[in-house]
Protein backbone atom coordinates (compact mmCIF):
# COMPACT_ATOMS: atom_id res chain seq x y z
CA UNK A 1 0.00 0.00 0.00
CA UNK A 2 1.58 3.24 -1.13
CA UNK A 3 0.91 6.85 -0.34
CA UNK A 4 2.60 10.16 0.30
CA UNK A 5 4.63 10.05 3.47
CA UNK A 6 4.13 12.88 5.91
CA UNK A 7 7.29 14.92 6.59
CA UNK A 8 8.97 14.07 9.84
CA UNK A 9 9.78 17.68 10.60
CA UNK A 10 8.03 21.02 10.19
CA UNK A 11 9.26 23.13 7.23
CA UNK A 12 11.74 25.87 8.06
CA UNK A 13 9.34 28.75 7.25
CA UNK A 14 6.62 27.28 9.45
CA UNK A 15 9.14 26.86 12.23
CA UNK A 16 10.21 30.49 11.90
CA UNK A 17 6.57 31.62 12.06
CA UNK A 18 6.13 29.54 15.20
CA UNK A 19 9.18 31.13 16.83
CA UNK A 20 8.07 34.65 15.91
CA UNK A 21 4.63 33.93 17.36
CA UNK A 22 6.05 32.71 20.67
CA UNK A 23 4.73 34.76 23.61
CA UNK A 24 7.06 37.33 25.09
CA UNK A 25 7.17 39.08 28.41
CA UNK A 26 4.99 42.15 28.83
CA UNK A 27 7.23 43.78 31.40
CA UNK A 28 9.62 46.53 30.26
CA UNK A 29 13.19 45.45 29.57
CA UNK A 30 15.52 46.67 32.37
CA UNK A 31 17.36 49.87 31.50
CA UNK A 32 20.44 51.59 32.97
CA UNK A 33 19.32 53.96 35.72
CA UNK A 34 20.64 57.14 34.10
CA UNK A 35 19.28 56.44 30.64
CA UNK A 36 16.45 58.88 29.82
CA UNK A 37 16.14 59.52 33.55
CA UNK A 38 14.33 62.93 33.44
CA UNK A 39 11.61 61.51 31.17
CA UNK A 40 11.27 58.40 33.33
CA UNK A 41 11.10 60.35 36.59
CA UNK A 42 8.41 62.65 35.19
CA UNK A 43 6.41 59.66 33.93
CA UNK A 44 6.83 57.85 37.26
CA UNK A 45 5.55 60.87 39.20
CA UNK A 46 2.61 61.36 36.83
CA UNK A 47 1.70 57.69 37.11
CA UNK A 48 1.83 57.66 40.91
CA UNK A 49 -0.24 60.85 41.16
CA UNK A 50 -2.82 59.36 38.79
CA UNK A 51 -2.83 56.13 40.78
CA UNK A 52 -3.49 58.02 44.01
CA UNK A 53 -6.36 59.96 42.42
CA UNK A 54 -7.85 56.70 41.11
CA UNK A 55 -7.86 55.27 44.65
CA UNK A 56 -9.62 58.37 45.97
CA UNK A 57 -12.22 58.25 43.17
CA UNK A 58 -13.17 54.69 44.13
CA UNK A 59 -13.21 55.58 47.83
CA UNK A 60 -15.67 58.41 47.10
CA UNK A 61 -17.85 56.18 44.90
CA UNK A 62 -18.70 53.92 47.88
CA UNK A 63 -19.25 51.00 45.48
CA UNK A 64 -16.22 48.93 46.44
CA UNK A 65 -12.51 49.73 46.63
CA UNK A 66 -9.47 48.22 45.02
CA UNK A 67 -8.55 44.98 46.88
CA UNK A 68 -5.63 46.39 48.90
CA UNK A 69 -7.59 49.57 49.61
CA UNK A 70 -10.32 47.56 51.30
CA UNK A 71 -7.62 46.65 53.82
CA UNK A 72 -6.24 50.20 53.98
CA UNK A 73 -9.69 51.67 54.61
CA UNK A 74 -10.52 49.05 57.25
CA UNK A 75 -7.30 49.72 59.17
CA UNK A 76 -7.84 53.48 58.86
CA UNK A 77 -11.32 53.21 60.36
CA UNK A 78 -10.08 51.11 63.28
CA UNK A 79 -6.91 53.11 63.96
CA UNK A 80 -8.39 56.58 63.45
CA UNK A 81 -5.83 57.39 60.73
CA UNK A 82 -6.22 58.68 57.20
CA UNK A 83 -6.29 56.15 54.36
CA UNK A 84 -3.17 57.70 52.85
CA UNK A 85 -1.24 57.36 56.11
CA UNK A 86 -2.24 53.70 56.40
CA UNK A 87 -1.26 53.15 52.78
CA UNK A 88 2.25 54.44 53.53
CA UNK A 89 2.56 52.32 56.69
CA UNK A 90 1.34 49.13 55.00
CA UNK A 91 3.57 49.78 51.99
CA UNK A 92 6.63 50.11 54.25
CA UNK A 93 5.66 46.91 56.10
CA UNK A 94 5.27 45.03 52.82
CA UNK A 95 8.67 46.32 51.70
CA UNK A 96 10.24 44.68 54.78
CA UNK A 97 8.91 41.36 53.48
CA UNK A 98 11.22 41.79 50.49
CA UNK A 99 14.27 41.14 52.66
CA UNK A 100 13.92 37.33 52.97
CA UNK A 101 12.87 37.20 49.31
CA UNK A 102 16.05 39.07 48.30
CA UNK A 103 14.13 41.58 46.24
CA UNK A 104 15.83 44.90 45.46
CA UNK A 105 13.74 48.08 45.58
CA UNK A 106 14.19 50.85 43.07
CA UNK A 107 13.46 54.56 43.02
CA UNK A 108 9.94 53.78 41.89
CA UNK A 109 9.41 51.41 44.83
CA UNK A 110 10.13 54.06 47.46
CA UNK A 111 8.24 56.74 45.53
CA UNK A 112 5.27 54.38 45.25
CA UNK A 113 5.00 54.12 49.03
CA UNK A 114 5.26 57.85 49.74
CA UNK A 115 3.68 59.64 46.76
CA UNK A 116 0.51 57.56 46.43
CA UNK A 117 -0.29 57.88 50.14
CA UNK A 118 0.17 61.64 50.12
CA UNK A 119 -1.89 62.06 46.93
CA UNK A 120 -4.74 59.96 48.34
CA UNK A 121 -5.03 62.19 51.40
CA UNK A 122 -4.97 65.37 49.30
CA UNK A 123 -7.47 64.03 46.77
CA UNK A 124 -9.81 62.89 49.54
CA UNK A 125 -9.96 66.49 50.75
CA UNK A 126 -10.42 68.02 47.28
CA UNK A 127 -12.79 65.65 45.48
CA UNK A 128 -16.52 66.24 46.06
CA UNK A 129 -18.73 63.61 47.62
CA UNK A 130 -21.03 62.34 44.84
CA UNK A 131 -24.67 62.24 45.91
CA UNK A 132 -26.33 60.84 42.79
CA UNK A 133 -25.88 57.17 41.92
CA UNK A 134 -24.80 58.06 38.36
CA UNK A 135 -22.01 60.24 39.72
CA UNK A 136 -20.91 57.39 41.98
CA UNK A 137 -20.75 55.06 38.99
CA UNK A 138 -18.81 57.69 37.04
CA UNK A 139 -16.32 57.96 39.92
CA UNK A 140 -15.95 54.19 40.09
CA UNK A 141 -15.48 53.62 36.35
CA UNK A 142 -13.23 56.66 36.06
CA UNK A 143 -11.13 55.38 38.95
CA UNK A 144 -10.69 51.95 37.35
CA UNK A 145 -9.75 53.34 33.93
CA UNK A 146 -7.42 55.95 35.46
CA UNK A 147 -5.76 53.23 37.53
CA UNK A 148 -5.05 51.19 34.38
CA UNK A 149 -3.56 54.23 32.62
CA UNK A 150 -1.54 55.24 35.70
CA UNK A 151 -0.25 51.67 36.05
CA UNK A 152 1.03 51.81 32.48
CA UNK A 153 2.76 55.12 33.24
CA UNK A 154 4.62 54.12 36.38
CA UNK A 155 5.42 50.56 35.27
CA UNK A 156 6.53 51.85 31.87
CA UNK A 157 8.94 54.26 33.58
CA UNK A 158 10.98 51.16 34.47
CA UNK A 159 12.24 52.45 37.81
CA UNK A 160 11.17 49.59 40.06
CA UNK A 161 7.89 47.87 40.98
CA UNK A 162 5.55 48.85 43.77
CA UNK A 163 6.02 47.11 47.13
CA UNK A 164 2.95 44.88 46.72
CA UNK A 165 3.86 43.88 43.16
CA UNK A 166 7.41 43.11 44.26
CA UNK A 167 6.11 40.91 47.07
CA UNK A 168 4.04 38.84 44.67
CA UNK A 169 6.79 38.50 42.06
CA UNK A 170 9.31 37.60 44.79
CA UNK A 171 7.05 34.86 46.12
CA UNK A 172 6.29 33.59 42.62
CA UNK A 173 10.02 33.40 41.81
CA UNK A 174 10.48 30.84 44.58
CA UNK A 175 7.28 28.83 44.59
CA UNK A 176 3.91 28.50 42.87
CA UNK A 177 2.93 31.20 40.33
CA UNK A 178 2.35 34.95 40.12
CA UNK A 179 -1.32 34.46 39.32
CA UNK A 180 -1.74 32.09 42.27
CA UNK A 181 -0.02 34.35 44.80
CA UNK A 182 -1.87 37.42 43.55
CA UNK A 183 -5.22 35.64 43.92
CA UNK A 184 -4.46 34.40 47.43
CA UNK A 185 -3.05 37.71 48.69
CA UNK A 186 -5.84 39.85 47.25
CA UNK A 187 -8.56 37.56 48.60
CA UNK A 188 -6.85 37.67 52.00
CA UNK A 189 -6.54 41.47 52.13
CA UNK A 190 -10.14 41.94 50.95
CA UNK A 191 -11.42 39.51 53.60
CA UNK A 192 -9.42 41.09 56.43
CA UNK A 193 -10.24 44.62 55.29
CA UNK A 194 -13.95 43.82 55.01
CA UNK A 195 -13.99 42.43 58.55
CA UNK A 196 -12.34 45.67 59.72
CA UNK A 197 -15.00 47.79 58.02
CA UNK A 198 -13.46 48.41 54.59
CA UNK A 199 -15.81 48.74 51.61
CA UNK A 200 -15.84 45.76 49.25
CA UNK A 201 -18.47 45.53 46.55
CA UNK A 202 -19.17 45.68 42.84
CA UNK A 203 -16.30 48.09 42.27
CA UNK A 204 -13.88 45.58 43.79
CA UNK A 205 -15.05 42.86 41.39
CA UNK A 206 -14.99 45.15 38.33
CA UNK A 207 -11.51 46.35 39.25
CA UNK A 208 -10.23 42.77 39.54
CA UNK A 209 -11.69 41.89 36.13
CA UNK A 210 -10.67 45.06 34.27
CA UNK A 211 -7.30 46.15 35.64
CA UNK A 212 -5.28 43.43 33.88
CA UNK A 213 -6.65 44.12 30.37
CA UNK A 214 -6.44 47.89 30.93
CA UNK A 215 -2.80 47.79 32.06
CA UNK A 216 -1.96 45.45 29.18
CA UNK A 217 -3.57 47.91 26.75
CA UNK A 218 -1.80 51.02 28.07
CA UNK A 219 1.62 49.58 28.95
CA UNK A 220 3.01 49.04 25.41
CA UNK A 221 2.28 52.63 24.36
CA UNK A 222 3.62 54.12 27.64
CA UNK A 223 6.79 52.07 28.12
CA UNK A 224 9.99 54.13 27.86
CA UNK A 225 12.21 52.42 25.29
CA UNK A 226 15.96 52.19 25.53
CA UNK A 227 17.77 54.22 22.86
CA UNK A 228 20.60 51.69 22.92
CA UNK A 229 18.22 48.90 21.95
CA UNK A 230 16.67 51.10 19.24
CA UNK A 231 20.05 51.86 17.63
CA UNK A 232 21.41 48.31 17.86
CA UNK A 233 21.62 46.47 14.50
CA UNK A 234 18.77 44.08 13.90
CA UNK A 235 19.58 40.41 14.17
CA UNK A 236 19.31 38.19 11.10
CA UNK A 237 15.81 36.71 11.29
CA UNK A 238 16.85 33.62 9.31
CA UNK A 239 19.08 31.26 11.33
CA UNK A 240 21.93 29.58 9.47
CA UNK A 241 20.67 26.13 8.32
CA UNK A 242 19.46 24.55 11.57
CA UNK A 243 19.62 20.85 12.06
CA UNK A 244 16.42 19.10 10.97
CA UNK A 245 15.68 17.83 14.47
CA UNK A 246 16.25 21.16 16.22
CA UNK A 247 13.31 22.36 18.32
CA UNK A 248 12.85 26.14 18.71
CA UNK A 249 13.36 27.29 22.28
CA UNK A 250 10.45 29.38 23.44
CA UNK A 251 9.96 31.21 26.72
CA UNK A 252 6.38 31.31 27.99
CA UNK A 253 4.96 34.67 28.95
CA UNK A 254 4.68 35.30 32.68
CA UNK A 255 1.31 34.88 34.34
Amino acid sequence: MTGARKPLHMPLRATQRRVSAAPTTRRPTPMPLRERLPRRLFQLLAGLVGYGVSISLMLHAHLGNQPWDVLHQGIALRAGLSVGTVLIIVGAAVLLCWIPLRQRPGIGTIANIVVIGLVVDVANQVLPEPSHVLMRWAFMIGGIVLCGFASGLYIGANLGPGPRDGLMTGLAARTWSLRGWRTVLEIAVVAVGFLLGGKAGLGTVLYALAIGPLAQFFLPMLTVRSRQAATAPAADPVPPTPAPSATPATEPAPC
